[in-house]
Formats: structure tokens, C-alpha cells, sequence
């Protein structure tokens, strides 16, 4: 007990700083004017000196049967922050400034705009922070829970103590902040949070944290003043200026984690996996990558779905600086980098958001609104301006801190709809009895708002795949706002025939052709992507039919299809070189299948499709538009032949598809101009270790009227094959 103040004021005060409830602990400890005195709470410290402008120790006397120590003096003499001296029982000597002599560091401001949702830099702001406060340095610590009674600094540096360091309560916002001179750079601290309501205890991570633990342990890292030295300036210009819609797009989607790895099996380091991707990547003629999530998250299994840490590259892969080096150094490379975004749900982690104060505080409390049944996670309450602060802050790190050119925002789907994946009875209609979630769509609105408004030149991706309109339309327009969507309804079309026996092919003919009703209702892309290979669904290649060399054949034409359809492209690792084991993210790719003539020429055909593709205006300038795209013809179901033009502003390609093993001999197609063709592309070449049947060099028009052109060519369709054809100039 605090014998000295037992019948005093402050009694209550002391005691609820000793049993660690105390909301306001400055209120309490540091310089008490009102009684010229300094009080310290140390529970460690066995003897405690107080260190004057002449650098001489001034004993501080402890209070009776209590860790509280009070000096009195001429407190005028004394600075503003002063220094202290203490030893611990085991002899050890602490010098250092008092963290309970500054004055409040988040300004007001700032704080009213957290909770108006509009303090869009958040992460500059909330978080762990090195600074410099009158002269001073250290890190500023803060983080939001509202309902708190406490909140404490827990570290390497307290022995995880929640006495220790007592945060200060910023009123109504339900900020909490602390100040802590000399702690730098690589400290190893979480939150302990006492919920006012039911005196529950809980240690939390830093929601706002940069860098966390390596798994499976999970505490937030304190880090460093930015000052890592960028040198994508040009690439940046660039960016910004660019006509994405009429660029050529094709992006590797990766896991960093399963990609490639060291030869004991470890995870490479940002810095190597950035050079060892563009001397892959450069070659093969890809303009992006996209990461799977490297968002900070505590299970491999969920290849980072499951995030805990919005503001943090993985530790798996090494520093923040180090991820800094992979952007740039792509960046130099004039290679794009696009990362997965999640903000459809979280996972439920003790350590993470989940009830992070006691309380429903990032997530909704009732579980028809808050808890996602197909993946055991659960759904941010999207209704609180502080929760989508969080995620909006969250889209522009990533953007500003690591130049990343866009997001691919995970299970927009399941955002959109209230009964997404739910029975009667296990969903709340919204205020007008439907089941769209507007809370969800108001804040997608906002998000691409942002984004393209903070950084222009970046994307934002939707991975939707329901028939909901104008994803990727202005806001302004009554669309959602994104600047691309995958294309799932084209992607499960084409797989599901593609699976199909050639035999039978001609009687789904219409899933050739369906998508080209709606090619153009949204900016598309064309996604092959991790998840169409695993969960039992076997490889890109194990989902052809047919022999093996079938198999090959049906893949190059596949692939042959989709470099050639309108909609810029993704293709994931490993599809590249038909990899013919489903992915498994606990190990890297087959890469000794490239010791085989069929999977070098696999990749060898997609790196052609990606020159072709970049370099010919006809086949990505109007990827988003109508001239882009004509019919030669789509109508000969019976042997399984697809015939388009593809048209850019000054040029034009015919590309031709033959589903069926068979050799079409004396194949008439119609041209739009007289003169002499070529074959640009032959999927059957023996270059990609095809059987090599095709034409011969020039193809000659004949003045024959056929497929509503006023000429035509006579060709023959190698088997299971696509042909790219062009007008020699």
C-alpha cells in the first residue's frame, strides 16, 4: 500500500496506476507542479537518481512499501525532460530521459480527422514512429481502442510489464499514445489492453506496425526514419503519364514464398528474389508481376490471405528496406509491381484484430454480418470511419512507402453482397430490405476515389465474379470505380472446354464465343490464375485432354487463345513452362521440367505471345474497346474453328484456331485485303516442339469473296493449334 498518501487526493491515483487501470498516467507521474515535486512509477529499479544539468545524481527517494519514487527540490532548476539513473536488482544500470514529461505528439487535427475517416496517411500518424520530440530521440507509440480502460507499451525493454509504460487516453477518439525517448530502431513490442467493461486482458500486436516478428512469433518491431535512397524516378514519370487502357499489360502472378528457393529449401531474401525474377521475368516479355500477399500473416497456408499486418512486407522474406530494393529494382527494369490487397475479411488470431480492445472493434459483433463461413475469418465493420481510415491508409502505403503500381483487391464478391455464401436466415438485409451492402460498395467508391486520385497512374483490380454492373466504371458514373476486373465468367468458359475431349467440343462452341456478348461491358483481364491449380484441380496442363502430346498441343493453343482475345493478361508461375504438378506453396516449382523439349517449348511460345503481343498495337491498343475486335468467323461449330481480326489505329491480325487433332487442309478464310500473308505465330511449330504443319511463306490472296471479305487465303490448320496472320506491307 501508499501509506504516505492514504488520506490524500491522489490516493485513488496511485493506486489505480499500481494495479495498472489508470487511463491517464501523466495526470499521476513526471513533474507535479501543484506539490513541486517529480514522481516516478519504476517497478524494476532498486535504486533511483535523478541526474542534473551538471550531470550529478540526485538520490530519489522511494516511498514507503510501493515502486513510487519522489524527489523534491527547486523543480525551476530543473528541465522540462529530465534524465534518470537507476539500477535493477540485478545490478544493471538504466540511464535515460522520463517518458512522462512530453506533451502530446498526435495534434488534435489529426485526430478528428481518424475519426472522420478522412486522415488518409494514417500510417504516418498511428503506428510506432522514430522521432525526434524538443531535441529528443525516440519512438512515438499509438494505437486505437476505444473501449480501453487501459493500454500499455509491452517490450523487450520493460520485461513485457504492462505497469511499466501506461499510454495516454486522447478522449473521445480513442487514440492512445506514448512517448518513449531512446528507443530505437529493432525494439520488439506489443499492446497489453484492459477492456473497461469487462476487465478482460489482451496482448496485441501493432495494427500500424512496419515490421513484425519472424512466425510463428508475432510481436510488432519497432523501425527506423525512412531513408532508403529510390531510383525509379523515371519509371514513376512515366507511370503517371501513361495510357493504361491502350498499353499492353501481361502479368506474372507469383508466391514469393513457392517461386524458388534456396537449396536447403529456405525462403530467399527480398534483394535475391528480386534479381533472380527479372533475369526470368525480362526474357520471358512480361510487363508486371503480382505478389500473392505479402502483407504481414502468421499461417503459410493461407499464401497470405489471412493478413495481420496491413502496413508490413512479410519478415519471411526479410526487411522493409529490402522489399524497398525488390520495387526498385524491378522498377529499373521496367517491370511493374503489383501486390494482392485484402480487405474483404481478417483471421481471427488472438494476437491480431480480432476483438482487439475486449470489444467487435474492427469487425461487426453480430456474426450474420461479421463472420465470413466459408473461410473462418472475419468481416471489417465497414460502417466505422475508423476501421475504413484503417484500410484506406492501408491501400496508399502501399502505394506511397513502396511505389507499387497497383492493388488486386481479393474477394470483391464477397464484399458486395450481404447472403455472399449464406443461407436464408444467416444474413441482415440492408435498410431497404436488399442484399447489397452498402456500407461495403460506399467504401469501394471511396478506396478507388483515393487511390487514383493520390497516385495516378496506378491500378486498382477487381477480383469480382458475379454479373454486378460497372465495376470498372467512374464512381461519378454509378460504377464501383476499379480500373480492370478479372474475367472469371471467361476464364471458367474456356477451362470447361478446354477440359472437354476434342470429340465433343463441337457442341459447346457457344463457350468460344459467349464472352465476346460482354467482352466489352468492363475493362477485363484474363486471368490463368494460382487459384485454377490447386484444391484438386490439377495444373493448366492436367486439365488438358488427351495424350501427352495432346496435352501439350491443347495447352500452346489455349495459351494461343488467350495472348490473342480481347483483355490484358495474367498468367501464373509455373503455367509459364506447364508445370504438370498442381502448385503446392510449401515447395518451389518444377523447375528441372525445363530440361524437357515440351516444357521449354511451352515457355518459349509465351515468351513469342508476349512479344507479339507488346509490341502489335492490333493485339492490345483497344483490349478495352469494340474496333478493337471482328468476327471472321464464329460459326463453324462442326470442326471446331474459331476465325477474329484483331484491329489497333493503324494496323490489323487474323488469328485462327483449330480445336480439334485434326489437319484442316485447304482451309478458306476470308482477308480484308488483298496481297501477300504470313504467319506471325504457329503454336504447332517445332520450335515449341509442335508437329510443325503450317503454311508456307508468303500466303498469297486470292480475289475470292468468302466470309463477307472480298478476299480470302487458302490455308491449312495444323492440329490443336492457333495461327497469328498478317499482311505483309
Amino acid at each position: 500500500m501508499v501509506k504516505k498518501y492514504k488520506k490524500t487526493s491522489i490516493h485513488n491515483d496511485l493506486f489505480r496506476i499500481i494495479e495498472a487501470k489508470h487511463h491517464d498516467p501523466f495526470k499521476v507521474l513526471g513533474l507535479d507542479e501543484k506539490n513541486k515535486l517529480i514522481r516516478l512509477f519504476l517497478p524494476y529499479a532498486e535504486d533511483v537518481f535523478l541526474l542534473t544539468s551538471e550531470n550529478k545524481k540526485e538520490p530519489v527517494k522511494r516511498l514507503p512499501d510501493s515502486d513510487f519514487f519522489e524527489w523534491q527540490g527547486d523543480i525551476s532548476q530543473l528541465d522540462s525532460h529530465f534524465q534518470l539513473s537507476w539500477t535493477d536488482k540485478s545490478g544493471y544500470e538504466h540511464n535515460g530521459y522520463y517518458p512522462y514529461t512530453f506533451e502530446p505528439q498526435i495534434s488534435d487535427f489529426d485526430l478528428h480527422l481518424f475519426t472522420e475517416g478522412k486522415l488518409l496517411q494514417c500510417y504516418n500518424v498511428l503506428g510506432s514512429h522514430a522521432i525526434e520530440v524538443d531535441g529528443i530521440k525516440g519512438t512515438l507509440f499509438s494505437t486505437w481502442a476505444p473501449n480501453a480502460e487501459r493500454v500499455s507499451v509491452i517490450a523487450d525493454f520493460n520485461q513485457w510489464d504492462g505497469r511499466t509504460h501506461p499510454m495516454r487516453a486522447r478522449g473521445g477518439s480513442g487514440v492512445w499514445e506514448l512517448f518513449i525517448p531512446g528507443i530505437e530502431a529493432g525494439s520488439v513490442y506489443k499492446y497489453e489492453i484492459l477492456n473497461r467493461n469487462t476487465g478482460e486482458l489482451l496482448e496485441k500486436i501493432d495494427p500500424y506496425s512496419n515490421q513484425y516478428e519472424y512466425r510463428p512469433a508475432t510481436a510488432s518491431i519497432t523501425t527506423d526514419k525512412d531513408d532508403f535512397q529510390w531510383q525509379d524516378n523515371d519509371w514513376l514519370a512515366t507511370r503517371k503519364e501513361d495510357n493504361w487502357q491502350h498499353s499492353p499489360m501481361s502479368v506474372y502472378e507469383l508466391h514469393l514464398g513457392s517461386w524458388q528457393r534456396s537449396d536447403k529449401g529456405q525462403f530467399l531474401n527480398y534483394r535475391e528474389l528480386a534479381h533472380r525474377l527479372v533475369d526470368y521475368i525480362k526474357p520471358l516479355g512480361f510487363t508486371h508481376i503480382e505478389l500473392l500477399p505479402i502483407t504481414e500473416h502468421p499461417l503459410d497456408g493461407s499464401w497470405g490471405y489471412q493478413a495481420t499486418g496491413y502496413f508490413a512486407p512479410s519478415s519471411r522474406f526479410g526487411s522493409i528496406n529490402d522489399f524497398k530494393y525488390f520495387v526498385n529494382y524491378c522498377h529499373q527494369y521496367h517491370i511493374g509491381v503489383l501486390v494482392d490487397w485484402v480487405p474483404a475479411h481478417f483471421p481471427k488470431d488472438s494476437h491480431g484484430l480480432a476483438k482487439y480492445d475486449g470489444s467487435a472493434l474492427y469487425e461487426h459483433e453480430d456474426p450474420r454480418l461479421g463472420e465470413h463461413q466459408d473461410w473462418g475469418t472475419l468481416i471489417y465493420n465497414l460502417g466505422r470511419n475508423e476501421v475504413k481510415n484503417f484500410l484506406f491508409s492501408s491501400a496508399l502505403f502501399w502505394l506511397d512507402k513502396f511505389h507499387i503500381d497497383g492493388l488486386r483487391v481479393d474477394a470483391v464478391a464477397s464484399m458486395l453482397y450481404l447472403d455472399y455464401s449464406r443461407e436464408e436466415g444467416q444474413w441482415l438485409p440492408n435498410k431497404h430490405g436488399g442484399n447489397e451492402n452498402l456500407e461495403a460498395i460506399d467504401f469501394i467508391k471511396e478506396l478507388n476515389h483515393h487511390t487514383h486520385v493520390e497516385y495516378p497512374g496506378t491500378l486498382v483490380i477487381a477480383e469480382e465474379s458475379t454479373s454486378w454492373p460497372q465495376v470498372t466504371r467512374p464512381s461519378w458514373l454509378g460504377g464501383l470505380g476499379f480500373t480492370m476486373k478479372w474475367n472469371m465468367g471467361w476464364m471458367h468458359d474456356i477451362l470447361n472446354y478446354m477440359q472437354m475431349d476434342p470429340i465433343h467440343r463441337h457442341y459447346h462452341h457457344d463457350k468460344l464465343t459467349f464472352g465476346l456478348l460482354y467482352s466489352f461491358s468492363e475493362n477485363f483481364m484474363l486471368p490463368f490464375s494460382h487459384d485454377e491449380v490447386v484444391h484438386g484441380k490439377g495444373s493448366m496442363l492436367g486439365k488438358m485432354p488427351g495424350d501427352d502430346w495432346q496435352q501439350f498441343a491443347n495447352l500452346r493453343l489455349l495459351y494461343t487463345f488467350m495472348f490473342t482475345y480481347p483483355g490484358k493478361k495474367l498468367l501464373f508461375m509455373g503455367s509459364e513452362f506447364a508445370q504438370r504438378a498442381e502448385w503446392n506453396f510449401d515447395q518451389e516449382l518444377q523447375w528441372y521440367e525445363l530440361g524437357s523439349d515440351s516444357h521449354r517449348g511451352v515457355k518459349d511460345l509465351v515468351t513469342q505471345l508476349n512479344k507479339l503481343y507488346t509490341q502489335i498495337p492490333a493485339l492490345h491498343y483497344y483490349d478495352f474497346d469494340p474496333q478493337g475486335f471482328d468476327w471472321v468467323d464464329c460459326h463453324d461449330s462442326a470442326q471446331s474453328i474459331l476465325i477474329y481480326q484483331r484491329n489497333g489505329p493503324n494496323d490489323s491480325v487474323i488469328i485462327v484456331l483449330n480445336f480439334t487433332p485434326v489437319i484442316r487442309k485447304n482451309y478458306r478464310i476470308g482477308v480484308p485485303f488483298d496481297g501477300h500473308y504470313e504467319e506471325l505465330l504457329n503454336s504447332d511449330s517445332s520450335y515449341y516442339n509442335g508437329s510443325n504443319t503450317g503454311n508456307d511463306h508468303p500466303i498469297i490472296s486470292e480475289p475470292t469473296p468468302w466470309m463477307d471479305r472480298e478476299h480470302s487465303i487458302n490455308i491449312t490448320l495444323p492440329p490443336l493449334a492457333g495461327l497469328i496472320i498478317r499482311k505483309i506491307d
